[in-house]
């Protein structure tokens, strides 16, 4: 660790030989913390691949984790990732569900696991938030209780009280803590995964369903013009194709980087199996050297494993 006193040793003027020394206080160890970003917490987990969300999940569903966050945009199959391997009995409730359904559907489900898909709704409301409170906890077995509307329990043979071991995942497409310290207390009790994949690992998730070749080549050739990467975006070519009209041009893609898309075509060449391949290619084309290969592809967000 560095020391935190810094010395720094200045002359006068250029014709004076003394120097005089100048004690700063400073805490240079300061230098070497991590920066983290003001807009998420530190107890956000980023991730970037559909194998570490399947991982995840999977712990979830074989009983390891209490509670699971999976935040990420919209298109990415996060539901139906937790689908696959949420199998058997379980509770699923949607976003738009009220409260008091939902309290209904958790007694109908005891000790099930509960997937929650779009807690944004649920989150705005005051009784859906003690909801997700309690069923949050971090005990085995958690209270839930319903005091109002009693008639309507009666009629359901509901109790006003029960007790539950559910374990629960959340699935979101923002997960907002500002001003909400509610929700900010629910997340002190699980694993908030931010799951932001590249470009690439929707593309190459892509090929295991998608089933228009012309269409996943002529993406795959511009994934660092892909502002917003989604799945939905080949939804869409399909159907404006269907509909015969001009698909290419209809599609919002960012402005060409010639170098940039020349890594990219490189990448889905299948005659190049080696980055080594793609860089002497590379430097052929007059692309630049092996550097400038290298810092495109950071920017194009691609690790090859």
């Amino acid at each position: 660790m560095p020391s935190e006193r810094l010395t720094i040793r200045i002359r006068e003027s250029k014709k004076s030989k003394e120097s005089k020394a100048i004690w700063l206080s400073v805490d240079t160890r300061a230098w070497y913390r991590p920066v983290v970003s003001t807009k998420e917490t530190s107890s956000v987990i980023n991730i970037r691949s559909y194998r570490e969300l399947e991982r995840f999940v999977i712990a979830f569903a074989s009983g390891q984790i209490n509670l699971l966050v999976v935040v990420g945009d919209a298109g990415l199959q996060k539901s139906r990732t937790v689908r696959e391997h949420v199998s058997g009995e379980s509770c699923w409730i949607q976003g738009n569900a009220s409260p008091f359904g939902i309290y209904l559907k958790l007694y109908r489900h005891l000790d099930q696991l509960v997937v929650i898909d779009d807690v944004d709704g649920l989150s705005r409301n005051r009784h859906g938030v003690n909801l997700l409170k309690c069923l949050c906890q971090t005990e085995v077995e958690k209270t839930i209780a319903w005091l109002s509307a009693t008639r309507q329990l009666n009629a359901e043979g509901v109790p006003r009280e029960f007790v539950t071991a559910s374990r629960v995942c959340i699935i979101a497409n923002d997960w907002n803590l500002t001003g909400n310290n509610d929700l900010r207390a629910v997340e002190d009790r699980g694993h908030i995964i931010r799951f932001a994949p590249t470009a690439m690992e929707i593309h190459v998730r892509c090929k295991e369903w998608f089933d228009d070749p012309e269409i996943y080549e002529w993406i795959g050739r511009r994934l660092d013009r892909i502002p917003r990467p989604s799945m939905r975006l080949y939804y869409r070519a399909k159907e404006l194709k269907a509909a015969g009209l001009d698909w290419q041009n209809l599609l919002a893609l960012s402005p060409i980087d010639v170098r940039r898309q020349l890594v990219a075509d490189l990448l889905v060449d299948k005659r190049y199996s080696t980055q080594s391949e793609r860089v002497s290619k590379f430097v052929e084309r007059g692309g630049g050297c092996r550097a400038t290969y290298f810092n495109h592809l950071r920017r194009l967000r691609y690790d090859e494993a």
